[in-house]
């Protein structure tokens, strides 16, 4: 058990997870280092995986009477990036924003539709500590599960309903571990009841970056302002490379049988010479924008300071902070971490031994195909202003993708994606209304793109990540819904007829549907 430094919370009936058992897990809420609120109940620490080796989590308990028998799980990717980015950027109870003056409540957290746990893993990653030895996502997986066992156990969850969620790499992590444990056959511990994952790593690399990145910078040319040599560079790279001609058969509504291997691949598994476009096409944003950011590409000078020093690194912290927040000593203490561990954002080493050694999660008969045929919850979402992962890429590897007896989405995913008014308590977590991008659902599987997001969704657009959220968790039964948040019931919405008339998503990425 590890070491009190904070004095825990007095049990009240707020506290519903409170006892003898948890309590040197419980975080004072009003005792979190400059955060200028009470952050309510929460528990932090370090559970065990096996001897000498830990997973560290923060465990957000809600009061929502609707999530009395479910717990979600977050997980960041990286691989080895800290799913404390996720907690106090994305969704988390507190958001501490690059550039902003301080942590604020987060209106849109998802503690507020249900219980949930931000684990910070593989071992290596944040304050997880011990010998990295897995060498694949089913060692990674093993593992999660072996403590996951341990979490349940401390905080009584049985027999609830399991959701896995996550961002990038965790388009490995999720699937993975989720397939894993509906393969355990085990409910009382995991009863896997859907997944999603953002701006996910699924497929091939060359699929997920190269392909796409010229119908990227023409769907965003007002910030890709290239000269008329630089743009000629590019399509010419992308038509004799073969990126041109498999989006067009690879974006088909319904495929027309398996898609090829990737094109422009080289000797090594990636491009060949001249055929690195998505390279070349960051190098001349660059000399532009010199602040250019891959995770949002709207992103202009500039640099935006970052407490956990996202993504920048060392290389740009704010005044005043040598370090990133999490790594000080104070809020080690507050938060029962490692106070011999150096957190990073992410992990300097490696968190395999060598690299990880498992296929893409979305190749036929993958486990990304088997969690969505035993569970038929699965949401895939992209933010169109990403180009660490382009959601092309993304939309690409699911068409090649066969669940439930079909290859792909038989008809273009281009429903109106609708977030409803809402009222926003202050202006530290303005959100938006409205149109919000284009999704589609078959069998069990839904693609949705959210416009004005870069790749950390429920960072950029807050309402919007809710929304897919709420739908994960059946609070809804589409994304086309006009109703009110479930946290928000009583605002009033427009006719559906106001609301979505006539839109729909036009293209992706400047493919026509």
């Amino acid at each position: 058990m590890p070491r009190i430094h904070s004095p825990p919370a007095p049990i009240t009936k707020r506290n519903i997870h409170l006892n003898e058992k948890t309590e040197p897990f419980a975080v004072n809420g009003s005792a979190i280092p400059q955060v200028p609120f009470d952050l309510g109940e929460s528990y932090a620490g370090s559970l065990p995986v096996d001897e000498g080796r830990n997973l560290w989590y923060w465990y957000v308990p809600t009061s929502n009477e609707k999530a009395s028998d479910e717990i979600v799980i977050w997980l960041n990717g990286g691989p080895g990036c800290s799913s404390l980015d996720g907690f106090f950027h994305e969704n988390g109870p507190v958001t501490w924003m690059p550039g902003t003056y301080a942590p604020v409540r987060n209106t849109y957290s998802w503690s507020n539709l249900t219980n949930v746990v931000w684990v910070e893993q593989p071992i290596g990653t944040g304050f997880s500590t011990g010998t990295v030895t897995a060498t694949s996502e089913e060692d990674v997986a093993s593992q999660f599960i072996l403590w996951w066992k341990n979490f349940v156990d401390t905080f009584d969850l049985h027999d609830r309903k399991v959701y896995i969620t996550g961002e990038s790499y965790a388009g490995m992590y999720v699937p993975y571990i989720a397939d894993a444990m509906i393969r355990r056959n085990d409910t009382r511990y995991m009863d896997v009841s859907g997944i999603m994952i953002y701006d996910p790593s699924i497929g091939d690399d060359q699929i997920l970056e190269q392909v796409p990145t010229l119908a990227f910078t023409e769907y965003h040319s007002s910030l890709f302002p290239f000269t008329t040599s630089q743009r000629a560079q590019i399509n010419e790279m992308s038509a004799t490379c073969g990126y041109d001609d498999y989006m067009k058969v690879g974006l088909q509504f319904p495929p027309k049988g398996p898609l090829p291997p990737a094109p422009g691949v080289g000797a090594f598994g990636g491009p060949r010479l001249g055929c690195d476009i998505f390279d070349t096409v960051i190098a001349m944003v660059t000399q532009l924008n010199p602040c250019f950011d891959i995770y949002q590409v709207g992103q202009l000078c500039p640099l935006l300071w970052d407490t956990e020093g996202f993504p920048y690194s060392t290389m740009y912290l704010p005044e005043g902070y040598k370090e990133p927040y999490f790594n000080q000593t104070s809020v080690k203490q507050a938060l029962h971490a490692p106070e011999d561990v150096e957190w990073k954002i992410c992990a300097d080493g490696n968190v395999f031994r060598g690299f990880d050694q498992s296929p893409p999660s979305a190749i036929n008969g993958g486990p990304l195909m088997r969690v969505v045929e035993k569970t038929n919850n699965v949401i895939v979402g992209h933010g169109i202003l990403d180009m660490v992962l382009l959601s092309n890429g993304s939309l690409l590897a699911l068409q090649n993708l066969t669940w439930n007896g079909k290859q792909g989405f038989q008809a273009p995913p281009n429903n109106p994606f609708y977030v409803p008014k809402h009222e926003d308590p202050s202006q530290a977590s303005w959100a938006g209304d409205g149109i919000y991008g284009s999704w589609g659902t078959e069998r069990g599987m839904t693609f949705v793109t959210i416009e004005m997001a870069g790749h950390m969704v429920p960072q950029y657009q807050p309402s919007a990540g809710y929304r897919t959220f709420e739908l994960l968790l059946g609070r809804i039964a589409n994304l086309s819904e006009v109703s009110p948040f479930s946290t928000q019931a009583g605002i009033g919405q427009p006719s559906v007829a106001v609301a979505i008339g006539g839109n729909k998503g036009t293209s992706y990425m400047g493919v026509e549907m």
